[in-house]
């Protein structure tokens, strides 16, 4: 297993995830107990040392099945993450009798790494309401010992990362973010990177193979990918993407069986991080599978001529992203802070926008069409 420092300790650069852990007859909220019992008891045997979980993974059974799968381990043996659930607004008054039943779920008295959960554009005003006193208690929980280190997570765009930061960041010690090869410029990941880069945070990433999207390609796409590997496996190229950029200290993979799991720790015994080459055809890749999106530029003239002062280089963003994504959380998450009045149902049709798209982007039909992926 490749290990990666983290201020003194040493971290396993693959962290095993738990929000996909097997579950019994399909039901997310039934976790299979001893099949995880057994992927820990691989995970640790192979020099997995970092676990995470979080309050609302399968339906809130995530991190009372990991703290039993690793109470059979001595304390100090594994770093256990969680998260403060801030993704569901009614949590924001409710930090401190959250973070102690999660201690009571979990099985242990403090938590090595503790996040803000899921910074995004729907919740960063309340992350940022002193009135719910969430950092200050947080801070007061890791000057007691039981944080260890304190972060957060993001799926939101730059800008709410660094309205968090400006308010945070000399007090977060890492950020976890989506990133993969797909999403280095699809969800501008390579800009994020070099945000936390500035205030010296050091990276975890979520997603690292997109939900399982770039766990396999196209048999024209492989077959490139063979010809500079031929032993590695297409997975194991998005892993050696994450191995080749700087700051990234933990690789977390949902896994959901213990084949998953073998495969993956057999990539992270080595670190065979990619050449140019290597990336250029990577990343190469990834434009031709993100061809199909709407190639719009953000010039915003479009928003100029629309009668209902739509964000409309914004909606299209979120559309693209849940077209290609064939669905998701992302889209649905962040028009929860736009107001109902400028959501792409208020989109009239008049084509005014079109009028002035250099791309010759059909708006008003994106407009409709996300509309009907929305309501499913």
């Amino acid at each position: 297993m490749i290990y990666r420092d983290f201020e003194d300790l040493q971290l396993s650069a693959l962290g095993m995830g738990a929000m996909r852990l097997p579950v019994v007859d399909g039901n997310d909220a039934v976790i299979d107990c001893e099949a995880v019992e057994e992927m820990v008891s691989y995970a640790m045997e192979n020099g997995i040392n970092y676990y995470d979980t979080a309050w609302g993974y399968h339906d809130g059974n995530s991190e009372t099945v990991m703290g039993k799968a690793l109470s059979r381990y001595p304390r100090d043996s594994y770093y256990l993450a969680t998260k403060f659930p801030g993704y569901d607004l009614a949590n924001m008054p409710k930090v401190k009798e959250i973070f102690e039943k999660q201690l009571e779920k979990c099985g242990v008295s403090y938590f090595d790494f503790y996040l803000f959960h899921n910074v995004c554009e729907m919740n960063i005003d309340a992350y940022l309401d002193e009135s719910y006193k969430i950092f200050e208690y947080l801070m007061e929980r890791k000057k007691n010992g039981q944080i260890r280190h304190l972060g957060f997570s993001a799926h939101g765009s730059c800008e709410v990362m660094k309205r968090f930061l400006e308010a945070y960041g000399k007090d977060m010690e890492f950020c976890q973010i989506q990133l993969n090869y797909i999403d280095w410029s699809f969800q501008d990941a390579k800009a994020k990177m070099e945000l936390l880069k500035s205030y010296n945070i050091p990276v975890w990433v979520m997603e690292p193979l997109r939900g399982g999207r770039l766990a396999s390609l196209s048999e024209e796409n492989e077959a490139k990918l063979k010809s500079l590997r031929p032993d590695e496996t297409v997975p194991a190229w998005a892993f050696r993407f994450l191995q080749s950029l700087d700051g990234v200290k933990v690789v977390l993979s949902g896994m959901s069986d213990l084949e998953q799991l073998k495969e993956n720790i057999e990539t992270f015994r080595t670190d065979k991080p990619l050449s140019k080459e290597e990336t250029d055809a990577l990343l190469s890749i990834a434009d031709g599978m993100l061809s199909g999106k709407l190639p719009c530029t953000a010039c915003h003239y479009c928003v100029s001529h629309c009668p209902k002062g739509l964000d409309i280089p914004m909606l299209l963003n979120l559309y693209n992203e849940h077209a290609f994504t064939g669905g998701g959380f992302l889209a649905p998450m962040a028009l929860m802070a736009v107001a109902k009045e400028k959501q792409p149902s208020a989109c009239v049709g008049c084509r005014s926008c079109e009028k002035v798209c250099p791309q010759q982007i059909k708006i008003s039909e994106a407009m409709t069409d996300f509309r009907k992926k929305l309501n499913g």
